[in-house]
């Protein structure tokens, strides 16, 4: 065996043992899910006013993408981007998600 592969057995034996008491998900985990909440956000900003309010949005987060919708500066998209990702990430975003996809199936003539 090599030193390699004692190493890499060691530490995937000390993961998983760590992974079987953590409750609570990891730092990388976490900016995973804050990554993926603010690019679903990005994705809503770019869609028209019709397919928007066709999501059936909590109020707050669709004021705050519409708000994005008329910024023109960068910091202040970035900054209005991250509050959207925010806003994501404390709601289910299942069913966003799966608006989105079938939305993305129509055709773009029928999508008016």
């Amino acid at each position: 065996m090599s030193r390699f592969s004692r190493y890499t057995l060691a530490h995937t034996e000390s993961v998983e043992l760590a992974d079987e008491g953590d409750e609570k998900p990891s730092k990388s985990a976490r900016k995973r899910a804050a990554h993926a909440a603010q690019a679903l956000g990005e994705r809503l900003i770019s869609l028209r006013r019709d397919e928007l309010s066709a999501l059936a949005l909590p109020e707050r987060l669709q004021e705050a993408v519409e708000a994005a919708q008329q910024m023109r500066s960068r910091g202040a998209l970035a900054r209005q981007r991250q509050f959207i990702g925010k806003l994501m990430r404390e709601i289910n975003t299942s069913e966003i998600e799966q608006k989105l996809a079938l939305n993305d199936r129509r055709p773009p003539r029928a999508r008016k």
